[in-house]
């Protein structure tokens, strides 16, 4: 283990973060929240010197390998949490330290999981940093880095690899700082075009500028109580719903359109499936929730819509009270939970490519017992895959499971419903923020115990960078010297 470079690295992210924590600031002088900008100070000046002495000399011994990266990557998203829930805490208004952890640890992950009864109570700084928290962990902040900060390939592809989700990371061009680069161009150019949509359909700047992030980032944080629900608005559904479908693709395919190869991208399995799934689900849960809307089939359609592209895609954002549907539509929200977005996306979940994956190695499994000395390929995209992603995969799955079930019995001491347990647990682990019963659309997790909402934290991180990161900081392996 590298110790010196681990360092390094994670202090160079913390002086991102002292930097990004400007943005806030600025719009608390904007707005004259004068009460608020010691906390901000107090937590610029903390982040900065807390990055300037890990990074203050840069090790002679600068090579990273698999271990570094999955102890950088960890390390990095707990600090940035730890740091960035001290505007909430200093300033008073999420006066314990643990909700102010919960709710930033919610916001880097892109959950949207909240502890506040009064989300409208809080100043327009604090929701910004909220929102924005959402906007820096879609993407990744260590993807950041690396667009910013020279490093050679090798070290790169570690800490990519350790913090993009997926079954498999690639490049786009020959250099990972490159396609770091094109992700972000991609990311930035997609955040700015909703606002400008949102801003066409009458909603504020402010709240266009928020609402972008919550999306870009599937996180799913709103500044209104209601959520999306508040504007009232078919055109903002419809925008809101199309681009949170989109944030759940994977933005190879927006490289390869950018570079005018259409037909590959149209071709992607993947996509396919995604866009199968979420059309398949609407039309079940149109069908299911017509009775309930006062309008027609398109009426039905809107919610079912939103609410599909909304639990899918991990956003999070709500337009009704999904927790009063039928128990069919519930039950595909939860699958949808499970489903997640497009591998190299911001969407949280197992994934669609792993779906994929396990479809497969299913049928794999009862075609060879019929036919013992048949050889079958499992391919995804055309491409055969490998059986260390296969074994990834499944090894991903159990484990997985094994965490939820383990969740589940910790929460279960709390008292709550066993529908409310499981959900709130379902719902953080897989990054989507709302789940069913007592942390349904309409309710939070304030009333889980400090216990559970540690849990429920740990759980965030682990569905944010996919298990392995942060399951290797308790391997006695990874911490030795060599």
């Amino acid at each position: 283990m590298n110790y010196k470079m681990v360092l390094y690295i994670i202090g160079q992210i913390l002086k991102v973060e002292a930097a990004v924590l400007l943005l806030p600031l600025s719009v608390a002088l904007i707005y004259g929240e004068y009460d608020i900008l010691p906390a901000f100070f107090i937590t610029i000046g903390a982040v900065a010197v807390a990055g300037l002495l890990f990074s203050f000399r840069r090790p002679e011994k600068r090579a990273i390998f698999a271990k570094e990266g999955f102890v950088v990557v960890s390390c990095s998203w707990i600090l940035l949490s730890l740091f960035g829930c001290l505007p909430f805490f200093l300033s008073g208004y999420i006066p314990s330290f643990v909700d102010s952890f919960f709710e930033t640890v919610s916001g880097f992950s892109t959950t949207g999981a909240s502890i506040l009864r009064d989300v409208e109570a809080l100043p327009q700084s604090l929701l910004f940093w909220r929102s924005f928290t959402h906007w820096i962990g879609g993407m990744g902040v260590l993807v950041f880095v690396l667009a910013v900060i020279p490093r050679s390939d090798t070290d790169s592809m570690h800490l990519m690899r350790a913090e993009m989700p997926g079954p498999t990371v690639g490049k786009l061009v020959s250099r990972i700082r490159h396609t770091a680069r094109i992700l972000y161009v991609i990311y930035f150019i997609l955040t700015v075009v909703m606002m400008v949509f949102l801003l066409c359909g009458g909603m504020p700047l402010f709240d266009s500028i928020v609402t972008a992030f919550g999306t870009a980032g599937t996180g799913g944080f709103g500044v209104k109580n209601a959520s999306i629900a508040y504007y009232n608005s078919v055109y903002i559904d419809v925008v809101v719903t199309v681009f949170m479908i989109l944030f759940g693709i994977n933005f190879n395919l927006f490289f390869l359109i950018i570079t005018g190869n259409v037909a590959a991208a149209l071709k992607s399995e993947e996509l396919r499936w995604y866009l199968g799934i979420i059309a398949g689900a609407i039309l079940l849960i149109a069908l299911n929730i017509l009775g309930m809307q006062e309008g027609d089939f398109l009426e039905a359609l809107r919610y079912a819509g939103f609410q599909v592209a909304a639990v899918i895609s991990t956003t999070g954002y709500t337009t009704a009270d999904f927790n009063l549907w039928p128990t069919f539509s519930k039950i595909i929200l939860v699958l949808l939970m499970f489903f997640g977005g497009c591998a190299g996306s911001t969407a949280g979940g197992i994934k669609i490519s792993r779906v994929i994956l396990l479809v497969k190695m299913g049928i794999r499994e009862m075609r060879q017992m019929l036919r013992p000395r048949e050889i079958v390929t499992v391919r995804l995209e055309k491409k055969p895959v490998e059986e260390k992603v296969l074994r990834g995969c499944a090894a991903f799955f159990i484990l997985l499971f094994a965490m939820i079930a383990l969740s589940c019995l910790v929460i279960s001491f709390d008292g709550y419903d066993v529908t409310t347990t499981i959900t709130a647990v379902l719902t953080c682990i897989n990054n989507v923020g709302p789940g069913l019963e007592a942390v349904g659309p309409s309710g939070n997790f304030a009333g889980f115990s400090d216990l559970s909402k540690l849990v429920l934290c740990v759980d965030m991180l682990i569905g944010r960078l996919e298990l392995f990161p942060i399951l290797m900081l308790f391997s006695p392996a990874v911490w030795k010297k060599r």
